[in-house]
């Protein structure tokens, strides 16, 4: 059987439910709620063959872990990580430059999951792991992903490295975040075909991650502290890209 998860949030739900009806099982909708986005769930829900529940605060609070779920959760077929194999179709059928988050070696499942719910809030195309030595899809990093981990493709590899390599030969530049290097962030473009890569917890980037990459920034930090927390800057650096890519 295959495992199932529970996504809530107006956001997230309609999300799933336009993108892939097919893993949707069971809508919940908080009873005696009527207003336009919840109708629109149940509009595009009854198209799908989705089957929907109403119950009340209580039962929606139980569903989605006491998260704020605005009156709506969906049960669906959980999307477990992806192989090589996908990330390469994933390039063949992109429409737009690719934006990549690269993820080298990674350890907490909560910097995880807030890395690709950051990666999803910024327009990234995939977030790139390494099978292993690094965190995967478990419960906790589901939760704190807020529903990003079933939208946004979690492919691990076995040799980052090499990927990165066959990433430069698709023509997609790769830029590794290192707080020692001497160029900003902010003074490098990053409007075309891109992958951005950030280290590990403390360690930062290997030695052959970071040879592997075509340019190495920084973020410029005014205060006291050394570093970021490893989600707050692929946060920084995504949302870069995609402020250069708007305008």
């Amino acid at each position: 059987m295959s495992e199932t998860t529970v996504v809530f949030g107006l956001h997230s739900v309609r999300a799933l439910l336009q993108r892939s009806p097919e893993r949707a099982s069971l809508l919940t909708l908080l009873k005696g709620r009527e207003d336009a986005r919840s109708a629109e769930l149940q509009r595009i829900a009854q198209a799908a063959g989705v089957r929907i529940e109403w119950c009340d605060a209580q039962e929606l609070d139980r569903l989605a872990g006491n998260e704020n779920h605005q009156g709506a959760c969906l049960q669906i077929r959980a999307l477990g990580p992806l192989g090589e194999g996908a990330l390469d179709e994933l390039l063949d059928k992109a429409t737009a430059p690719p934006l990549l988050l690269v993820l080298d070696g990674v350890q907490d499942p909560h910097n995880l999951g807030a890395c690709l719910r950051t990666a999803d809030a910024a327009g990234a195309s995939a977030v790139i792991v390494p099978r292993d030595r690094a965190a995967g899809l478990t419960p906790t990093v589901r939760k704190v992903a807020s529903g990003a981990a079933e939208t946004l493709p979690l492919i691990q590899v076995v040799n980052l490295a090499r990927t990165l390599r066959w990433l430069k030969e698709r023509e997609i530049w790769v830029v590794g975040a290192d707080d020692q290097a001497p160029k900003s962030v902010f003074e490098t473009k990053l409007t075309g075909p891109l992958a951005l890569v950030l280290g590990a917890e403390g360690a930062g980037l290997r030695r052959l991650t970071r040879e592997n990459c075509d340019l190495l920034v920084g973020i410029p930090m005014a205060g006291t502290v050394e570093s970021l927390n490893v989600s707050v800057a692929a946060g920084v650096l995504l949302f870069e890209a995609a402020r250069q890519r708007r305008t």
